[in-house]
């Protein structure tokens, strides 16, 4: 059953509002839209790019009736302050994955992003947390001056490594939902991650070459963090 379908069978709809991430997955949002209520968008934890329990907090009203978790890039939120906050404030709680990765792959991407964690200079690595299995590797490429993310893209994707932006643009910057609303993390997050390979199936001499020619340019960018 989908998104939508579950705020209905759970009586959310015209008058309700619905906390959900900006921080991609605007099926989301159309979601709640589609069962008639509105969507809220509250900021992400910028180590797991997964709603901030706090910020969820702090964007309820007497009107919300529920909130959409997304999990990221395989990542899991922190759904137990979720809950928590769901079962105090008798909020309805859903859960949406992104998608899903057998235990195999989730295994072998696990070692290849050992492998860049432990080779990558000049950018900032994802924080692994219990139960990531790195759907997508998504690295921080801050700006400060100095080559910023999508300059960064282009030069390694001229090298012939592959690379994503995992989030072009939050959904509420775009034109059917845009708001007016203050989430620091989601624009700076949205600014400054790539997603770099680490599919099951690469070498370690792709593995090498990835963290190779990334180093090459991360000379270029300040120190991680």
């Amino acid at each position: 059953m989908g998104t939508a379908a579950l705020l209905r069978a759970a009586g959310v709809g015209v008058g309700d509002e619905v906390v959900v991430p900006a921080f991609g997955n605007v099926e989301v949002a159309r979601a709640v839209t589609f069962a008639g209520a509105l969507p809220v968008f509250a900021d992400i934890d910028p180590a797991t790019y997964c709603l901030d329990p706090s910020a969820v907090d702090a964007m309820l009203t007497p009107r919300t009736a529920a909130v959409v978790v997304v999990h990221r890039f395989g990542r899991p939120a922190d759904m137990g302050q979720l809950h928590a906050l769901g079962q105090r404030r008798g909020l309805l709680v859903l859960e949406h994955a992104e998608s899903d990765v057998s235990r195999d792959d989730a295994a072998r991407r696990r070692e290849r992003a050992a492998y860049l964690d432990a080779r990558l200079r000049g950018v900032r690595t994802p924080e692994g947390g219990a139960g990531h299995d790195y759907q997508q590797y998504v690295v921080r490429v801050p700006g400060n001056g100095r080559p910023d993310r999508d300059a960064f893209a282009r030069a390694v994707r001229a090298k012939g490594v592959e690379c994503r932006i995992p989030v072009p643009t939050p959904v509420h910057r775009l034109p059917e939902f845009r708001r007016c609303v203050s989430l620091p993390e989601t624009e700076r997050a949205a600014d400054e991650t790539l997603a770099l390979p680490v599919d099951a199936s690469l070498t370690k001499r792709e593995m090498h070459r990835i963290a190779s020619v990334c180093n090459a340019l991360g000379g270029l960018l300040a120190p991680a963090a």
